[in-house]
């Protein structure tokens, strides 16, 4: 599509080399994982082995529970745990709000962050065995939860976390939670893929089929070898970050400096942050307005996560940080994934700074 920037990479982004030829690879492999022949034999080695492969890549030591994506993996978690009441942090992704629409919400502060005051109480009014969902990376302001601290808490209180890790896993270590919900599609995999990581699969209602009885369908073996494949091409870590994520730090740091430079809001900035993820707030400008200057300009960006960014509804997350509806109506996200260069970000940089000064001209 010509010289476009896309910078929507927390949507989905590009299928890596390496899982494009796993998937050509295992689309020649058609038998069916479950037959007994000796063509289902050879297809269940290669879906066992690109399962220890994923475990291996995200240095998970219990259960992979094959999924069509994340979406799938967080009803299993959230409906099929055998636990008490569900609770879920206020600025999680759609998709769980969805699976559990009675679930009592406590909320985040002003940084994005679960308000510690208030979870504790949270934890208590929930009764014996809660099951608690609380996102990693938030998919919209990209702010980091500390998982570590809410499971010690958890546990203490006698219950279950589960973590939506579709925006981290294979960015970022994978957290001490019970249940994770990871997406292919997300790191450069292929989609409607995913995996559902358990501690413990006794904690899960069986529902019959296949995945050991817990998922019922014939499993995407092409799918599998492509999200095992793209773990592995992701690259070395250091200090348990990937290199090309660490070096989008700069990057986004630098964005941040020039988008507040001309008035622009950086969601959560002060915050601990993934680098690969932003939302910022051009106050004048509405956000469905500056997504088709944007997309006209040769920008790819969204309003907030793929899976609400087409409707209309304020998103939870921003009501949750408190922003007012004029103000939740004037951000967009920009996402970063491997391809992006600096010089990506500061085109972006220059058509923000171009169109918040128009805006600004027009208010004054």
């Amino acid at each position: 599509m010509g010289n476009r920037i896309y910078l929507d990479h927390a949507a989905t982004t590009p299928m890596l080399p390496e899982a494009i030829a796993a998937v050509e690879g295992g689309m020649r492999r058609w038998a069916n994982p479950s037959s007994p022949h000796a063509e289902g034999r050879a297809a269940r080695a290669a879906l066992e082995d690109a399962r220890a492969r994923i475990k291996a890549a995200l240095d998970w030591d219990g259960e992979v529970i094959l999924t069509s994506g994340a979406s799938e993996s967080i009803a299993i978690a959230l409906g099929r745990t055998q636990g008490g009441v569900r609770i879920v942090s206020a600025v999680e992704h759609d998709s769980v709000l969805r699976a559990v629409p009675g679930a009592e919400r406590f909320p985040v502060s002003s940084d994005g962050r679960i308000d510690r005051d208030a979870f504790g109480p949270a934890l208590r009014r929930a009764g014996e065995r809660p099951v608690v969902a609380v996102q990693h990376v938030n998919s919209e302001t990209g702010v980091v939860q500390p998982i570590g601290e809410i499971a010690k808490a958890v546990h203490a209180a006698g219950g279950l976390l589960f973590s939506d890790c579709a925006q981290s896993a294979g960015r970022l270590p994978t957290p001490d939670a019970d249940l994770i919900a990871v997406s292919a599609h997300k790191l450069g995999g292929p989609p409607g893929v995913g995996a559902l990581l358990v501690r413990d699969p006794a904690m899960l209602i069986p529902s019959g089929g296949q995945e050991r009885g817990y998922r019922a369908g014939t499993e995407n073996l092409a799918g599998v070898l492509g999200f095992a494949a793209a773990l592995e091409a992701i690259g070395p870590r250091t200090e348990g970050v990937a290199d090309w994520v660490s070096a989008h730090i700069a990057n986004r740091n630098r964005l941040d400096a020039a988008l507040e430079a001309v008035g622009g809001v950086a969601i959560c900035g002060p915050s601990l942050r993934s680098p690969l993820v932003a939302t910022y707030r051009m106050p004048g400008m509405q956000s469905a307005a500056q997504l088709v200057r944007f997309d006209l300009s040769g920008f790819a960006v969204s309003a907030g996560s793929a899976c609400s960014s087409g409707t209309l509804k304020a998103s939870p997350v921003m009501e949750a940080l408190r922003l007012d509806p004029i103000e939740a109506g004037q951000v967009v996200r920009v996402s970063f994934g491997q391809t992006t260069t600096a010089a990506e970000i500061d085109a972006f940089a220059a058509a923000w700074t171009t169109m918040a000064c128009e805006a600004t001209h027009r208010a004054a």
